[in-house]
């Protein structure tokens, strides 16, 4: 069904490694205020919500997050 491959869609080279960097950058999509927190908050918040309409929009909001 589908095929996966684990390649980049274009070559990185990266010729200064930052580890403080990419320390933020990681904070950034996984801490409690990152990307992947505001998404799964959206996405649980959609269960208790009352309006259909709202259920798709905080389906809406948290896809678009993650």
């Amino acid at each position: 069904m589908f095929l996966y491959e684990k390649k980049l869609q274009y070559p990185v080279k990266i010729a200064t490694p930052n580890p403080k960097l990419a320390s933020f950058i990681i904070s950034q999509y996984g801490g409690p205020d990152g990307e992947l927190g505001a998404s799964l908050r959206y996405l649980s918040q959609r269960y208790a919500m009352p309006y259909p309409e709202l259920k798709g929009v905080l389906t809406d909001i948290g896809t678009e997050e993650s």
